[in-house]
Formats: structure tokens, C-alpha cells, sequence
């Protein structure tokens, strides 16, 4: 048995008592004599100095935890020696670990998610240095005298080259005993037996996704007292972990959300392909349903899942399909949007009932779904499906409303009639559809279904037409959005709708394709028409914000878009907007903070990604941004599969592909996009953020160059992309966009 170094002096460290020792070493507590802190030393026992492997695995702990610098990791001062005997200087928590607050009685969820979100964006920092721990367990988890989680002992950690394994890292089979002590634990392998991932148990190579498969057991045992993966023996327990799946989270613990056990499942998934893909990812699964565990947004039993899987809806909740277009001409596409979207704007003011916002529905678009199917993956107990032909000045609707659950139709309708009917159908769905829910309207409530946006049927499907263009966001469709708008005003110059419409294509036009102040006067003359005419529609709001965003009144902007989305989160543009003005702010942390309930509200618009992606990156947070990166090019790849010649959406999957090296698909992408708008600033100037993270620095200050003679010169956006670092040093970039011309 080595020598308690109790009592003794190391170096300019009092010792002053045994916190746990086994074969590698001994940990203890000491009082640094220089800095009159107490801390923790980890001492390589004398047997080992000798043994190469061994010290080396001490060194890199070492090197690996003093690497990292997060609240949710034991910190490491130093690394020492003394007298020939190397030992690691740490911080000292006082508590107690995870395991020793393990029982058989499960945690509470509140306590568990912060756990969880905790080790999670520990975790996050870990790999975005390119260490993963492989030995995550309850032992290693401190929890101190604040509630705080604190990841011990990197002694198994790998320290990977870009994130990813190098060949010949496998893992070994060196013992680790350090009996229980609050620093480090018993294992028998690299990895303990009951928190090993499948290609740990396997000796394969592994990477971050091994401590996501850890964490995933340990939020299991959290959430029910008991190991997934259990055996009397450490073969049995390999069986298990290899060839077995745990027993479902509602089956062990029927009270914890449904929500969980699928987040849960998803970490614990054998094939890593398949498994959560990033710390980030899993931390945002935990932060999204504590958000709704805390907001009320959902009860926790309508959480809860039936024995067949399916989500409990939401009591009078309806998904409001996209009608089928029967009239099979492509160019009365923008009608049959309309017309649904009108229909779920209509039912939105109807305060019993909760609607599933356009960006919800928009997957299942144009594809053979079934109400059951719609329900399962929304949560909807209802689902409106219909149809729509037009024939000249006639017009044909159908409806359905089904029960999600059963797929029975409650009630159907066909209104045969002529095209200036149309709000009064609009109407007559949303009134027919509360009779059918049994729900009362009030006098308000009929008021407002009764509005019409305008008297003007021509007016309205020019509306229409333009909002179908406007937002693909290009110059070409911008001015042709624009010129319908104007249409749209000139039949019924009271058209509040059309003038706000107005104000956004002009504020946006002026941000990306012309500085002219011309520009800037037509947004505010538009705005202060909607204004006048219905200043409390959202939509108005917007405008009024955007024109703001125009002027640089960044802080004036985000006020005003920020009440929008205090009523109406699902306001198309509105979360876009506010994230451009803090972008535009630095105010980078911000982005971060509502980015998911932004990606929430906002659906399958990809436009929302851009600051997000651009914020993410100025904070230095790769792994989170490359997280966001993925979910933006499976929105981007299903959009071009629909709309294959929207040239915005393909620029932005080739930077994607960019990041993540498919040279030859970004390449393919971007000729793509400017074949199809040769002369479209914002496809240039995307272009050059390609070409940056391609590293072909004169290409992307060719495409600058065309961006800003195509009238980009948005300099505060400029100056403050990451992705343009590779030019912003260049006196060419300096030249078009000046600092004095960004707006602080």
C-alpha cells in the first residue's frame, strides 16, 4: 500500500486529507501555501511512474482537461511535479456525485432536464475542442453545493483531430481503479461496463457520439431508478448494450413525458449514424421540452403517449392541410396557398381553437398523407383537408374535417360559387367547422371573421400573386412582387394588407439591391398608409419594423417586431426580422437565445437560419452552428425538390455544402444558382461566402464584387459575417464596404 502523503508538503502544497486512491493513484485534498486556496491533487502512485503508457495516460488527462474552460468541468490548474512524482493541480468541489444521489426512486423531471442541459452543454464545449470524455457515468458527475453539475476526471478522454477519430486509437483494456473517491472511479475497461457505448463494447473507434450514448443511460437511470443495459455479468451486460433494446420509458416510468423517452431513445440508439448526432442537438431536444414543461404549452400528460405511441392532442387543435389544387394549372398554385392560408388566419380568430401555424403544414404539402398520420407527427386532434378548382369567375371548394384519431370525416362541405364569394366562404368554413367543434362565438369573434381584407376581388388575388414571389427574396421576384402589390393598391387604394406588402419588398430591396433613398421613402409612404388604414394588423407591424431595420434603427426595429411576436409568434417574417436586427446589433448572444423558438415559429423558412448561422459562428460555436447547418440543409434540399428554381434556396445549400467539404455539390450548386439569376446581388454575394470556405479567396472577392455592383452594400452585414473572414483583411473588401459606412 503506497504512503498517505496526509500531513505532508508537496511542492507549495499542504495535504491535508485523503479523498481517494486505487491503482493509478491517490487523490487529495490540499491548501495551496502560495494562493491560500484549497484544491485537489491527483498523485500517480509510485508503481507507476515507471510505466510509460501509464504516465503518458496521466499527461494526457491533463493536457485534455486543462484544455477546456466551462463552468460544467472540473477545471485543472496545473500539472507539477515534485521530488520525480508528477500530479495535477485541480479545483476542489464540495458535494456529492450523481451516483451517490442514485437511487431506485427516480429524479424529478425538473430536476433531471437541468441536470441534463447541464452535462449537455459541458459537453458541447468538450467536443467542440475535439475531446470526448468516454467515460461518462454518475461517479464522474459532481454535483456542488450549488446545484451545479460539474464532468470529473478526463483520465479515459481522446483528444481528436476536427472532431473526428484518427486511426489507431483504439480503445484499450487498461484498468482504472481509483476506488470512490469524488475525482475519479472504479472501471474495468476503457469505459464502464454499464455506460459503454456499442462501439466502445465493440473496440471500434470511437468519437463524441460515444458520450451522448453515456449520457443517454445515465438520463435513463435518472428518469427511472433503473440501468438500461443490466446483466449479472460484464457479459451479459455487453449483450445488452449490443443486442438489446431498454424497456420503453413509459413502461418503467409511465408519469415522466413521452417526450422524454423519445429524446432518450434517440441518444441510446446501438447504430451511431442513427444516434443523436451532437451534444448541441440533445441539449436543444432537453431545453425545447423544458420550455414546454415550464411554459404550459403543453401538460405533461398531453406529453404522455398512449400504449400505441401516438402524442395525446391537444383537445380542440386543428392542422389546416394546403387544399389540393385541382384546377392543373401550376400558375394557380399561388391561389390554392392563399386561399389555405386565409382559411387558417380566419379559424386563428376563434379563441377556442388552436391552430397549427403555416410552417407546420408545409411538409405535407402536395403529398398523400392521411389525417391520422398529420395528427401523429402534430399532435393535431383534428385535420381540415379539401380541395379547390377554378374555372374563370367560378370557383369550387371542398372540405373535410376529420378526427386525427379515427380518421372519421366530422363534417364536409362543397360550395359551388363565384370568385367574389370567396371571403364569404372563408367565413362560412370558419363558422361551419366552430358548430361542428361545438364551440360558441363571441360577438368579437364574429366581428373579425366577418372583416374582410378588401371589397376588391382583383385586388386580392393580385395580393395574392405577389406574396407567392415575395418571398423567395430575389431581386427578380421582389420587383415582380412589387409591381402586383401596386396593382393591388391602385384597384382598392384601401387595401392595408398591399401596403405593407409594399414596405417590406422596399425596406428589404434598399437593405440588399439599392442603397437609394428612394427606396426608403416608398417603405415609409407605404407604412404610413397600412398604418393609418389598420394599425393593429400584425402584418402592419411588420412593415413598420422593416422600414425601421431600412434606416438602421436596429433597437426601434426589434421593439416593435417583438410586440408582433408577443401576440402572434407564427407572424410570417416577423422572428426573421427581429434576428436580422440583432445580427445587424452584434448582439450575437441574443440570436442564440431565441434561435429555436424562432426555428419553431418559422418552420421550413429557411431565411430564419441565416442569422442564426452567422451569430452562432461570430460566438466561436462551431459545434452548435454545424447543428443548425444540418437542419437548414434538410429544410433547403425539400424545398428544392418542390420549388427547383429558387435560386436563394440552392446559393445557401451550396454554402452548406461548402462546411461540410462537398466541394464538387457547392460547386454544382452555386453555377446553378447564378445561371438562374445572373444578375442577383444576394446570389453573389452568398457566392463569395462559398468561395471563402472553399478557400478561394480571389473567386469570393470576384462574387463580392458582382454582389456590390448588383447593389449589396449592406456594410454592417458585411463586416459582421464570419463567413466573409477570408476577404475581410483585404483593402478590396475595405474599399466597398468602409467601416465608417457600418452602422455601429
Amino acid at each position: 500500500m503506497a504512503e498517505s502523503l496526509v500531513g505532508q508538503t508537496v511542492a507549495h502544497y499542504q495535504i491535508v486529507g485523503l479523498l481517494g486512491s486505487g491503482g493509478m493513484g491517490s487523490v487529495y485534498e490540499a491548501e495551496d501555501t502560495e494562493l491560500g486556496r484549497h484544491v485537489a491533487i491527483k498523485v500517480l502512485s509510485d508503481g507507476l511512474r515507471g510505466d510509460a503508457p501509464m504516465l503518458e495516460r496521466f499527461k494526457r488527462e491533463a493536457r485534455a482537461a486543462s484544455s477546456l474552460n466551462h463552468p460544467g468541468i472540473c477545471t485543472v490548474y496545473s500539472i507539477e511535479q515534485h521530488q520525480g512524482r508528477p500530479f495535477i493541480v485541480m479545483e476542489l468541489i464540495k458535494g456529492s456525485t450523481l451516483a451517490e444521489k442514485m437511487g431506485r426512486q427516480a429524479f424529478a423531471i425538473g430536476a433531471l432536464l437541468d441536470f441534463g442541459i447541464q452535462i449537455a452543454d459541458a459537453l458541447e464545449s468538450a467536443h467542440s475542442k475535439g475531446i470526448a470524455h468516454r467515460d461518462l457515468k454518475p461517479a464522474n458527475l459532481m454535483i456542488n453545493d450549488r446545484g451545479q453539475i460539474k464532468i470529473l476526471d478526463f483520465g479515459l478522454a481522446k483528444m481528436e483531430a476536427a472532431g473526428m477519430a484518427t486511426k489507431g486509437e483504439e480503445v484499450s483494456a487498461l484498468v482504472t481503479a481509483v476506488n470512490s473517491g469524488p475525482l475519479t472511479t472504479a472501471g474495468t475497461v476503457m469505459g464502464t461496463v454499464h455506460y459503454m457505448s456499442p462501439e466502445q463494447a465493440k473496440g471500434q473507434l470511437t468519437d463524441a457520439r460515444t458520450d451522448l450514448f453515456s449520457l443517454g443511460t445515465v438520463l435513463y437511470q435518472m428518469a427511472t431508478g433503473e440501468l438500461p443495459f443490466r446483466g449479472d455479468t460484464d457479459a451479459m451486460v455487453f449483450d445488452a448494450i449490443l443486442n438489446r433494446d431498454p424497456k420503453p420509458l413509459e413502461q418503467v416510468n409511465p408519469a415522466m413525458p413521452a417526450e422524454l423517452g423519445r429524446i432518450i431513445e434517440k441518444a441510446v440508439e446501438k447504430d451511431r449514424q442513427l444516434r443523436c448526432q451532437t451534444a448541441t442537438e440533445l441539449k436543444t431536444d432537453l431545453l425545447r421540452l423544458k420550455r414546454k414543461l415550464d411554459s404550459g404549452e403543453k401538460r405533461a400528460a398531453e406529453l404522455s403517449e398512449s400504449k400505441s405511441g401516438v402524442a395525446k392532442p391537444s383537445e380542440k387543435s386543428i392542422a389546416v392541410l394546403y387544399f389540393e389544387n385541382l384546377s392543373g394549372a401550376k400558375e394557380d398554385e399561388y391561389f390554392r396557398d392563399g386561399i389555405t392560408e386565409d382559411v387558417v388566419t380566419e379559424l386563428s380568430k376563434i379563441a377556442g381553437l388552436k391552430i397549427f401555424p403555416r410552417p407546420s403544414v408545409l411538409a405535407f404539402r402536395d403529398k398523400q398523407v392521411t389525417p391520422s398520420h398529420v395528427g401523429q407527427q402534430l399532435g393535431a386532434a383534428y385535420v381540415l383537408a379539401g380541395s379547390i378548382r377554378r374555372a374563370g369567375e367560378r370557383l369550387r371548394i371542398n372540405t373535410q374535417l376529420f378526427d386525427a384519431h379515427t380518421d372519421f370525416p366530422l363534417w364536409s362541405e362543397r360550395y359551388d360559387r363565384e370568385m367574389k364569394d370567396v371571403f364569404e366562404v372563408q367565413d362560412e368554413i370558419a363558422h361551419k367547422i366552430a358548430g361542428a367543434l361545438r364551440l360558441t362565438l363571441t360577438p368579437r369573434e364574429q366581428e373579425d371573421l366577418a372583416a374582410k381584407p378588401t371589397e376588391n376581388l382583383h385586388a386580392y388575388d393580385l395580393y395574392l400573386r405577389g406574396r407567392s414571389y415575395a418571398r423567395r427574396l430575389t431581386r427578380q421576384d421582389l420587383e415582380f412582387a412589387l409591381q402586383m402589390y401596386e396593382n393591388a393598391v391602385t384597384q382598392d387604394p384601401k387595401f392595408a394588407l398591399a401596403y405593407a406588402a409594399i414596405a417590406n419588398v422596399c425596406a428589404y430591396y434598399h437593405c440588399n439591391y439599392s442603397r437609394e433613398s428612394a427606396w426608403i421613402d416608398r417603405a415609409r409612404a407605404a407604412s404610413d398608409r397600412a398604418v393609418a388604414l389598420q394599425p393593429q394588423l400584425p402584418e402592419v407591424m411588420v412593415a413598420q419594423a422593416w422600414t425601421l431595420y431600412a434606416r438602421g434603427q436596429y433597437e426601434d426595429a426589434s421593439e416593435v417586431v417583438r410586440n408582433v411576436i408577443a401576440r402572434k409568434p407564427d407572424s410570417e417574417g416577423a422572428y426573421y426580422l427581429l434576428l436580422r436586427c440583432l445580427f445587424a446589433s452584434g448582439r450575437h448572444q441574443e440570436v442564440e437565445k431565441i434561435a429555436e423558438s424562432a426555428i419553431e415559429a418559422c418552420g421550413t423558412d429557411y431565411n430564419v437560419f441565416v442569422p442564426i448561422m452567422n451569430s452562432l459562428g461570430a460566438l466561436g460555436k462551431v459545434e452548435a452552428k454545424r447543428n443548425v447547418r444540418l437542419r437548414r440543409m434538410q429544410v433547403l434540399e425539400n424545398h428544392i425538390r418542390e420549388v427547383p428554381e429558387d435560386a436563394r434556396a440552392r446559393i445557401l445549400l451550396s454554402s452548406d455544402y461548402a462546411d461540410e467539404h462537398r466541394a464538387d455539390d457547392a460547386i454544382r450548386e452555386a453555377n446553378f444558382a447564378m445561371i438562374l439569376r445572373p444578375n442577383e446581388a444576394t446570389v453573389h454575394y452568398n457566392a463569395a461566402c462559398t468561395f471563402c470556405k472553399l478557400g478561394r479567396r480571389d473567386d469570393g472577392m470576384e462574387a463580392l464584387t458582382k454582389a456590390w455592383n448588383a447593389g449589396f452594400k449592406d456594410a454592417d452585414w458585411a463586416r459582421r459575417d464570419p463567413d466573409l473572414g477570408l476577404l475581410q483583411d483585404l483593402p478590396e473588401f475595405e474599399k466597398l464596404y468602409p467601416e465608417k459606412a457600418a452602422r455601429a
